[in-house]
């Protein structure tokens, strides 16, 4: 993990087109504003972490659908 020491207004580059600055500081929570392309996906951790266990759970969701769909029409040759 790289870590970094930025001050209000101070900013981070990311590769060539990603930018995070640092805007206000209150107490212990930081508000940080970032640049990036629109096809860069940006979520809380939180947030990213629940849609990926959302999109695995839709997967065997899937993956169940198409085995009991095999199973009937096994049995009904």
């Amino acid at each position: 993990m790289l870590v970094l020491t930025r001050k209000l207004n101070e900013a981070i580059m990311i590769g060539d087109d990603i930018e995070i600055t640092i805007l206000s500081i209150e107490g212990e929570q930081i508000k940080l504003g970032i640049n990036a392309p629109k096809n860069v996906d940006i979520h809380r951790k939180e947030i990213y972490l629940s849609i990926q266990q959302e999109n695995s759970e839709a997967t065997k969701t899937e993956s169940n659908l198409l085995e009991n769909i095999n199973e009937y029409f096994k049995k009904k040759s």
